[in-house]
């Protein structure tokens, strides 16, 4: 071939129910590097695709709930089994992103990996840690039980495009939730990649949903979603955190508030996550009966 060959740009669509739909919308955005240069085309989800997000969120709830916490702790350890497996590809979607070097990126990639480890090792623990047998003063055992919450939603971090959004996403999973996702808007390529590996681990089908797209007009009608049980603020943009407070409010969801800046995800992890979305059951039970 003699003519210089014009490369296709790929549109890149979203993760919705286990499945890689085009947006309600029927419309993408430009997807470029911090210095403008094109990298990829991203569907530009819509507050129908939310919605339908929500629906199968809530689809895979009991199943993913209703596993045990071994099978939820090897199913993560499995994701990141195939993020080790496709390191590169990881690499060379976060380094245009976030404006690295290959160097820079490899680290956060790997830190995204041992991050899932980390929290994979955690699902089944955390009952030891959160759950208790009470002492009290009466012929009965109490025990106190942490269950997960149900849906949540999760707004990724803006900048932290791998690192910060699987910071966010396992503690949800590793708890037993099931999650609907607005990634980064300006940097959407590593959730995208990241849908892909979930749809051939062994998560249920929507038990992660991945919408790309206008956080300003997608973010009101999850906050406000009747069916979604709680919502982590971490990208949310300043100007937003009232109104989805507010939104969130009506419906009296768990809320895990905005950072005043984005954190340094690289930090160590903690359980605070994972604690904030389970709830603690209590149940009394006569002795001797």
């Amino acid at each position: 071939m003699s003519e210089r060959r014009v490369p296709v740009t790929k549109t890149y669509r979203l993760f919705v129910g286990g499945a890689f739909p085009r947006s309600g919308s029927g419309c993408s955005y430009v997807v470029t590097t911090p210095d403008g240069k094109l990298l990829a085309q991203a569907a530009a989800g819509s507050k129908k695709d939310v919605r339908d997000a929500v629906v199968a969120a809530r689809a895979a709830f009991p199943r993913w709930s209703g596993a045990t916490a071994y099978q939820r702790g090897q199913i993560l350890y499995g994701v990141a089994e195939m993020l080790e497996d496709r390191q590169a590809q990881f690499v060379a979607a976060v380094a245009p992103s976030e404006a690295l070097d290959e160097a820079a990126a490899t680290i956060l990639v790997e830190a995204s990996i041992d991050r899932l480890v980390w929290y994979a090792g955690w699902c089944d623990k955390i009952a030891q840690i959160a759950g208790a047998s009470n002492p009290v003063a009466g012929p009965y055992f109490s025990f106190s039980i942490p269950e997960p919450t149900g849906v949540v939603g999760v707004f990724a971090p803006a900048r932290s495009s791998l690192l910060g959004l699987v910071s966010v996403l396992a503690p949800v999973l590793a708890s037993g939730n099931t999650a609907v996702v607005i990634a980064s808007e300006a940097r959407p390529l590593a959730a995208i990649l990241l849908g892909e590996v979930l749809a051939i681990s062994d998560l249920p089908d929507g038990a992660v949903n991945l919408v790309t797209g206008r956080v300003a007009e997608l973010a009101w009608t999850l906050a406000a979603h009747r069916d979604v049980d709680a919502l982590d603020l971490a990208g949310v943009p300043s100007e937003l955190v009232t109104e989805l407070e507010r939104a969130a409010a009506a419906s009296v969801k768990r809320v895990v508030p905005a950072p005043p800046e984005e954190p340094d995800w690289a930090d160590p992890p903690t359980l605070r996550r994972m604690l904030s979305f389970v709830e603690i059951k209590t149940v009394w039970h006569p002795i001797g009966v």
